[in-house]
């Protein structure tokens, strides 16, 4: 079965046949398809990202995801559709998107000298059948002093980043001290798992 997925991988990554469709206007997913090597157009549409209030984090990142999934029904035909939403969940609190700087500081100083999680749901869509699944980073912050959270909103601008950070901008490399996971994940699409599902979903024969 192993040899069979390496096959299957490297199969995908030189006969990639079906275009992508990325439903994200994410700079970091953008980024990291990029780096994969695929090749991807970015299609944008407005869905309401509500969801019920008893799911689990992780139920909540695929709901959304395949939410989203939904609304490009008809853009799947003859392609893949690439749908995610991220989350950050701390002490069993969901802490999406800062509403502002204010809500921004609060968020940060929640996660400062704590852990928490970040869930990536991902939705593969293609002839409009969905294909979901979702991946769990463990996030260790260092304590951050009131000046370094000022200074981080301020020159980083992070409320389009779900928790109010983004590893990748400074604060990931001040504060963070470690991760049990996909480091991926945390920027918004864990690579590893969707290379393998596009891979494995034989989509691209």
């Amino acid at each position: 079965m192993a040899a069979f997925v390496i096959f299957a991988q490297i199969y995908f990554m030189y006969q990639q046949k079906l275009p992508i469709i990325l439903a994200s206007k994410s700079p970091r997913r953008q980024e990291l398809l990029t780096a994969m090597n695929l090749d991807f157009k970015v299609v944008l549409k407005e869905v309401d990202e509500t969801y019920p209030e008893d799911l689990l984090p992780a139920e909540i990142a695929v709901y959304i995801a395949e939410k989203k999934a939904k609304a490009f029904d008809e853009d799947s035909k003859g392609s893949i559709v690439i749908t995610a939403d991220t989350i950050v969940a701390y002490n069993g609190e969901i802490l999406g998107k800062p509403e502002d700087a204010h809500h921004a500081t609060e968020m940060l100083t929640k996660l400062s000298g704590t852990n928490h999680q970040v869930y990536t749901g991902v939705s593969l869509t293609h002839n409009g059948e969905i294909r979901s699944f979702y991946d769990t980073t463990e996030v260790f912050f260092n304590t951050l002093t009131p000046a370094q959270i000022q200074y981080y909103i301020k020159n980083y601008q992070p409320l389009d980043k779900a928790g109010s950070y983004g590893i990748q901008d400074w604060i990931g490399l001040i504060a963070v001290a470690k991760i049990i996971g996909s480091y991926t994940n945390v920027m918004g699409l864990p690579t590893e798992r969707l290379y393998r599902a596009l891979a494995e979903g034989n989509w691209s024969v």
